[in-house]
């Protein structure tokens, strides 16, 4: 007889499987995959990464196979500081900058910094589901943040709050740009109460018309001067601008802060590659990787653009949504409230096409009549595709008969 294991731990029962199901239907060709918040192969500088990992090596030679500083490389964490200085004025430094393995990365640390377990996040809703599934351990509660400028509400909401998180630029999963009234008016608020706020921002870049909006970290550090020590900690990334295997990421915040979220790292990972920092390092002493981006925005824009005309002819008698002004997502609402999207996602699959249903986005696990589809991973052509069979699928779904029991029980 087999000797019994002991359990695995219980916060793990609360997962999903869903990121690592797009990301295994992304590899099968007979398969449209709008599931994914991927960037589109076809567009990563692979000369450029190249020839940069080439100058890469030749400056720093074996130092950047060691291991390295915990917070990261000296040299590129100041050349983010000296970005954060021109934009903003505020004296930004290299203590005030954290490398890590990708913005997701900046997430668990914040999780491990602020929470204990049971606390209370208040988030921006539907929220992105890499920060739901960082956070799942400390199993926390969520309040939905309400971004008007007038509420009373938030106030009391932030002074519950371990943290506040938002994607104030081109929201994962809806594809939202915050405006800047709002913006100053929840800055206001945590700077009131003492809440610390994370901004997670990998989609400034990817900006297709409309003024660009200042992030909140500017906001709080517009003040200039001295060094920064506002509540604001922000999370950047290369892998929307460059490439996403680079997994570079940042997290800037006040030193008390990046110095917590270094103890935290050294426990995680040690250090994160100092290879790809330096190449990564490389491209920003050239400002490529702003350059690029200006080069895969009017991409993108052409593929949001069908997806959302194709979407308009197939998908218009049940869902409803708003053509984002950027980013990399369009957030489809169903008319009906009985349509579940759980169960229609089983419907699409048999028609080789994918989705992320609304119900991985909601800390609540109420919104089951939403879906997000990604339109920057493939052409126009493929996605047109996509969106058709999105459309047979639900016919089939509908000719079932199958309406969601939760409509009619008011959840």
């Amino acid at each position: 007889m087999m000797p019994i294991h002991p359990p695995f731990a219980s916060w793990l029962r609360s997962g999903n499987t869903i990121t690592q199901q797009f990301l295994a239907l992304g590899g099968r060709p007979e398969v449209v995959s709008l599931a994914g918040g991927l960037p589109a192969a076809e567009l990563y500088p692979e000369e450029e990464i190249r020839a940069a990992a080439d100058r890469a090596l030749t400056r720093w030679g074996t130092a950047i196979l060691e291991y390295g500083p915990v917070e990261g490389l000296p040299a590129l964490r100041e050349a983010i500081a000296a970005r954060l200085r021109t934009q903003t004025g505020c004296g930004f430094g290299v203590e005030n900058v954290l490398l890590t393995t990708g913005a997701m990365q900046g997430l668990d640390l914040v999780g491990k910094t602020l929470l204990e377990r049971g606390d209370r996040v208040l988030a921006q809703c539907p929220a992105y589901l890499g920060a739901l599934d960082a956070w799942r351990p400390w199993q926390p509660g969520y309040e939905k943040l309400d971004w008007s400028e007038k509420s009373v509400e938030t106030v009391a909401a932030l002074r519950r709050a371990k943290f506040a998180y938002v994607v104030p630029n081109y929201s994962n999963p809806t594809g939202v740009l915050v405006p800047q009234s709002q913006r100053l008016a929840l800055l206001a608020k945590v700077q009131a109460t003492g809440t610390w706020l994370l901004e997670d921002d990998p989609y400034h870049c990817l900006r297709f018309e409309g003024e660009p909006q200042p992030d909140i970290l500017s906001s709080a550090a517009a003040d200039g001067g001295g060094t920064y020590s506002a509540p604001v900690i922000y999370l950047g990334t290369f892998s929307k601008s460059i490439a996403p295997g680079m997994r570079v990421g940042w997290a800037v915040g006040s030193v008390p802060a990046i110095r917590q979220l270094a103890l935290a790292k050294q426990s995680t990972d040690m250090c994160s590659s100092l290879l790809t920092q330096a190449v990564a390092l490389e491209l920003v002493e050239r400002n490529f990787d702003v350059e690029h981006a200006k080069r895969i925005v009017p991409v993108y824009r052409e593929r949001r653009d069908a997806l959302c005309n194709e979407a308009a002819q197939q998908l218009g008698e049940w869902f409803e949504w708003e053509r984002p002004p950027g980013g990399m997502f369009v957030w489809l609402r169903a008319k009906d409230p009985g349509i579940d999207t759980d169960v229609l996602y089983e419907y699409a699959l048999k028609e080789n096409v994918a989705f992320v249903p609304g119900s991985v986005f909601d800390p609540f696990g109420r919104d089951h009549s939403a879906m997000r589809l990604n339109f920057t991973r493939s052409a126009p052509e493929v996605i047109r595709e996509g969106v058709r069979r999105l459309a047979v699928a639900m016919r089939a779904y509908v000719d079932s008969g199958l309406r969601s029991a939760r409509a009619g029980a008011g959840v």
